[in-house]
């Protein structure tokens, strides 16, 4: 038995180095894949942290009676019960447990999963656990290990889970790698077929193996003794594909002869020794203790990448020595001959715990002091705060052998610890909770039983005795996790009436006293799961909510949840006595801190117990929508919004005590707003922060009493800018502290569920309240005070807005996510036209004043392409231009400029991009191919160019001149060209036949162009039948032989497409050159041969004949003239019939 409160290690009485008897050497497997270990040296290395006192706390019990079989094999406990875990061992593990001989090596490993294996000889049985008593038979399997001649341990065996969360586990989502010490691996990709399995080898270059530790994508990292790492990664097609992960400069140097020329691992050049191993799945980190360093690697799906290395060393003894000797007056004699040992590695909220043996062999008696080291991970560093915690577990130091100690950090959230031996457990704290556990040892030996294996499941501690199979060990105190007090309340709240919420709409009374009934069930249910008794609170939550549940029951779910969220949230601080008169009746909790900010910490710890509660239960995944805001949201997002609040709150809450004239104004604006009553025992202050659910009430007060403020006092005051700058402090801390926490914490809010099926989601630091209050003080800072104010205030003032803006496209990236999908098209379309106006109109100013450092952050980080163009046009910076082409190359940031150049009319800046951008230039001016061709040129690619001059002219219809004059470019960029020959000629007589057709709209003659009222450069590309018509027309009072002729040769090109019949129109030519001239016999010429030889349509025959046309096939029949309409008058006229057929008979019979 232990005191409940630790007292000082070296002091008489209470000490926490108390002798608790020594402990026999076992080889023990440990949780996360470990396993036994030699005892190793420490080094050290330069990094330095400032020591931190070990903080502990004293204990308040609340015994809460359950009913406990006390285990057999356990030594009498005082605060701690042992209990069975889950349904019976499987036979085959009950047969290997009793065929074992005495001398045979047994090992366990538990996993978090809920699967747990055995490793006994050169066999692996691997079952599924969890606490119900009813047995998973099936899930059980039987595998074969490969051959080695070291012994098999479990700590060289790793799962990887392949199904998603929301699916029931099954041997058919289980995959399993095993390894022996020698490297030998052995893959499962799925443990329903046991006999389907890959192999591989890890050559190490002498050293064993140690651990094997399943991590992201399916793959696993196999660890060796002297700290050398591989990543396996098996595929679909039998392989399983290995590569050394990276090592930082100077941890290790130095190559192993045999592994180099195989993966190039780097082996150690000093005797450190690897201790243990940690994945942690939430950061895809990957830790590795050694005797001397804590390194950290990042891992990604198929690659890794070196962190860091921590001399714990050298960091570390300095802490430990003085938390044990601090006080000896000889310390300085102490502390060079004092011996620790690194040797476990877990996590948990606060960071990493790190477990350490220390002795100094001068001491009588000397005692083995086990410290829990705990420390946060910063990413890139490790953080400078360090808590030691010198447990009260101090055994007398027998051999370094039996030093030797495994750690179990159960749940993630808590403090508790166990350390475990063969043959005992210690319960303790890691002593970085403000209320330390009790500590106490359980002795497994007495009557010949001995732990196999430990690890956690349900974030329960589990170990494997060889006797009894699973058991936990439970606290008997159940300490809340809640704040100190609040459970109490919460207790009475269950019993009485749950206070009314203005969160929600009024119901008829009946469904108010159902509902009530649950939330306060569940409620209960929370309450039990706060004291740790987690079995009890998942069936409580079952009977409420059965899975197999109606709409109506999981809309009931919603409502209870969201209340006792917002009266979380909105909770009565009943302890404090300022509030005892105005509470209402039975509110639902209560709070004990005095202090404002105390209470909202409180609330903000209970709150994130809740959802924790609301996973462990398994309702968070079965969670919908609530009605906010006159709209429904996501309830794991409304539940999201609630703890955002909390932080927000906090945040007004510190500028509270900066700024109390300006925030309680504001206060009390919101207060008379709402209508509240203040008692008089209590301050404006503490009932707005109350009411934690209205909090964002104070922005738009804050601004009307910014604005009051201006207009009372005069410009040149200091305070006037000032007041701006602090309102502007205020709500850019609110909002990031509630972005911040939103982003940080989005995986604990995500569920199975489908985002397409939840409702739209705005904000409520996107409400439309807010977004106004913003614009609103986009105006104020712009337009009122930057104009007034010097250039350090104004940069002050502009980063302040950068921020308000940073908020303010964020919910609106937010919602846009919410609504994209096939479904919402429309509504994404609107929102996003919104939204590119609203981004446009807040940033434009920034541009306008010359805040361009400021414009471009925002408008990089939310892809506002105009304003970067903008930016680096007033600028002219074509360098950072080409910096975005390439770092927004994936959204077309390049066709935006290029398109934005084009609207401009900056064609010449288009055309004269860089090499470099010459791809995408060529991309862009396909659709502008009255560009392009200029770009070819450029490029001196002249064939494209000539090809792209053709068809441009081929499709100009509008003007004459430039078909004209892009025929000709097409020519001589042919001719410039590297065509052969014969393709040349082909080209160049394409182009002539096309400016042969040409030249007769060209030479149409002036006074006809004239009379038409056209110009030969702003006129239409003529066809080849209006070509006729202008020729032939009445208005062309000067034609003769020559324009008639021209229209003739004009019926060569005349298209099929036009659907003209060219006979018809050769018939029609021929009439209108006939009734050109006069045909009467009033001249006195009897002879028609010489009547009629100075007419237009003999020299047309002429000309035909000079040409070798044969006019009986060219000509219409003489008949057929003589008939038609086209001939108007001439047709009656006896002369003229007598004169035409002599022609014809002259010519035409005459050339036949």
């Amino acid at each position: 038995m232990f005191p409940s409160t630790p007292a000082s290690p070296r002091t008489p009485g209470g000490s926490a180095r108390r002798n608790l008897g020594s402990a026999a050497p076992s080889p023990l497997s440990r949780p996360g894949g470990r396993k036994n270990l030699a005892v190793v040296a420490a080094a050290s290395s330069p990094v330095l942290f400032s020591p931190v006192a070990r903080r502990s706390g004293s204990l308040s019990a609340r015994a809460t009676p359950t009913r406990v079989i006390q285990h057999p094999s356990a030594s009498e406990t005082i605060n701690y019960d042992v209990k069975a875990f889950g349904s019976s061992l499987p036979v085959k593990v009950m047969e290997a447990l009793k065929k074992a001989d005495a001398d045979d090596q047994l090992s366990v490993q538990v996993d978090e999963s809920g699967w747990a294996w055995l490793v006994h000889k050169e066999r692996l049985i691997i079952w599924k656990i969890g606490q119900s008593p009813v047995a998973k038979l099936s899930l059980c399997k039987e595998l074969q290990l490969p051959p080695s001649d070291f012994q098999w341990s479990s700590s060289l065996a790793a799962i990887s889970c392949l199904s998603s969360s929301g699916e029931a586990p099954s041997l058919q989502s289980l995959a399993i790698m095993v390894a022996t010490s020698e490297g030998s691996v052995r893959y499962w990709p799925n443990l329903a077929h046991e006999g389907s399995y890959m192999e591989t080898f890890t050559d190490f270059g002498g050293s064993l193996c140690s651990f094997l530790t399943a991590v992201k994508g399916g793959s696993f990292i196999l660890s060796s003794s002297r700290g050398q790492l591989v990543r396996l990664i098996p595929d679909s097609s039998g392989k399983i594909h290995q590569h050394a992960l990276p090592q930082g400069q100077g941890m290790f140097s130095g190559i192993g002869r045999k592994v180099s020329s195989l993966l190039g691992i780097l082996s150690p050049g000093h005797d450190a020794v690897i201790s243990s191993v940690l994945w942690d799945k939430e950061r895809s980190s990957f830790y590795m203790l050694t005797s001397s360093n804590l390194n950290k690697w990042e891992i990604d799906d198929s690659s890794e990448r070196y962190i860091l290395s921590w001399d714990i060393n050298r960091i570390l003894k300095e802490h430990i020595t003085d938390a044990i000797w601090g006080s000896e007056s000889n310390y300085e004699d102490i502390k060079g001959g004092v011996n620790i040992h690194y040797m476990d590695l877990q996590q948990n909220r606060d960071g990493l715990v790190i477990l350490a043996a220390a002795w100094h062999p001068g001491d009588r008696p000397c005692l083995v002091y086990y410290t829990l080291i705990t420390v946060e991970d910063k990413g890139y560093q490790m953080s400078d705060d360090v808590v030691v915690e010198v447990t009260q577990y101090n055994p007398s130091f027998q051999s370094e052998e039996e030093v030797l100690c495994c750690l179990v950090v159960p749940d993630y959230f808590s403090h508790a610890a166990y350390l475990y031996k063969e043959d005992e457990v210690f319960a303790c704290s890691t002593g970085t909770g403000r209320i330390s556990l009790p500590q106490e040892k359980i002795i497994f030996g007495i009557q010949g039983d001995s732990l196999l294996g430990a690890g956690s499941c349900t974030s329960l501690p589990i170990f494997f005795t060889k006797k009894s199979g699973l058991i936990t060990i439970l606290s008997r105190e159940n300490i809340s996790v809640l704040p100190e007090d609040l459970e109490d309340s919460l207790s009475s709240s269950v019993a009485g009436p749950r206070s009314e919420s203005p969160a929600f709409d009024a119901t008829s009374r009946l469904e108010i006293i159902a509902q009530e009934d649950k939330t306060k069930l569940l409620k209960a249910a929370f309450l039990q799961y706060c004291r740790k008794d987690i079995v009890n609170a998942q069936s409580m939550v079952v009977e409420l909510f059965p899975s197999n549940a109606d709409l109506d029951s999981d809309a009931e779910l919603d409502r209870a949840v969201t209340q006792i969220s917002v009266d979380l949230m909105d909770d009565y601080p009943a302890s404090d006595p300022r509030w005892a008169e105005s509470l209402p009746e039975a509110a639902g909790f209560s709070n004990t801190s005095l202090i404002l900010l105390h209470q909202l910490e409180d609330k903000t710890k209970a709150h994130s117990f809740f959802i924790e509660f609301l996973h462990q239960v398994g309702v968070f995944e079965r969670l919908g929508s609530f009605p906010v805001r006159g709209m429904p949201m996501a309830t794991r997002l409304l539940l999201c919004e609630h703890a955002e609040k909390l932080a927000a709150a906090i945040v007004l809450k510190n500028h509270h005590s900066r700024l109390p004239d300006l925030v309680n104004a504001a206060i009390l604006i919101a207060l008379n707003k709402r209508e509240c009553d203040i008692p008089p025992s209590l301050t404006p202050a503490d009932v707005f922060f109350r009411e934690v659910s209205q909090i964002d009430s104070i922005f738009e007060c804050l601004l009307e009493e910014e604005e009051q403020m201006l207009k009372d006092m005069p410009i040149e005051s200091i305070e006037w800018a000032q007041i701006v700058v602090n309102v502007n402090n205020i709500i850019k801390d609110m909002l990031q502290a509630a972005c911040q926490y939103r982003q940080s914490r989005a995986s604990l809010y995500k569920t199975g569920e489908l985002p397409e099926r939840e409702p739209e989601y705005i904000p409520w630091t996107a409400s439309s309240g807010l977004r106004t209050a913003i614009i609103r003080q986009h105006g104020v800072i712009l337009k009122m005070v930057y104009p007034q104010v010097d250039s350090n205030l104004r940069s002050i003032v502009a980063e302040q807005l950068v921020a308000l803006l940073d908020c303010f496209l964020d919910g609106y990236v937010s919602q846009l996510k919410s609504v994209d999908r096939p479904a919402d098209q429309e509504r994404y379309s609107n929102l996003e036209m919104e939204y590119v106006q609203k981004r446009s109109e807040l940033l434009s100013p920034l541009l306008s004043l010359g805040q361009y450092q400021m414009a471009a952050a925002l408008a990089e980080k939310y892809c506002d392409f105009d304003i970067l163009v903008q930016m680096c046009e007033q600028t002219d910076n074509q360098a950072r231009l080409q910096r975005y082409m390439s770092q927004f190359a994936d959204q077309n940031f390049s066709d935006f400029l290029f398109r934005w150049y084009l609207e401009k009319g900056k064609r010449g800046k288009l055309l004269s991009q860089p090499v470099a951008q010459h791809g995408q230039l060529a991309s862009f001016l396909q659709a502008h191919e009255h560009l392009s061709w200029l770009h070819e040129i450029n490029s001196q690619d002249l064939q494209k160019a000539h090809r792209t001059l053709q068809t441009l002219a081929n499709m100009e219809t509008r003007y004459f001149a430039k078909k004209k004059t892009l025929l000709g470019l097409s020519k001589l960029a042919a001719l410039a060209s590297d065509f052969s020959e014969d393709i040349l000629q082909e080209k160049i007589e394409e182009i002539s036949e096309q400016e042969r057709f040409l030249l007769h709209q060209e030479t149409l003659p002036e006074q006809l162009l004239a009379e038409k009222q056209l110009n030969l450069n702003d006129m239409p590309v003529l066809s080849a039948s209006q070509l006729i018509d202008m020729y032939i027309c009445d208005e062309n009072r000067r034609a003769n032989e020559y324009d008639f002729k021209k229209a003739l040769d004009l019926l060569e090109y005349i298209d099929e497409e036009e659907e003209v019949d060219v006979n018809d129109l050769k018939l029609k030519i021929l009439c209108q050159a006939l009734r050109r001239d006069g045909w009467s016999s009033s001249d006195g010429k009897d002879d028609p041969i010489e009547a009629s030889k100075d007419s237009i349509f003999v020299k047309i025959l002429q000309k035909l004949l000079k040409e070798g046309v044969q006019l009986s096939e060219y000509l219409p029949e003489v008949k057929d003239l003589l008939q038609a309409n086209e001939l108007g008058n001439l047709k009656y006229n006896a002369y003229f019939e007598f004169v035409l057929k002599a022609n014809y008979e002259l010519y035409v019979q005459g050339q036949a």
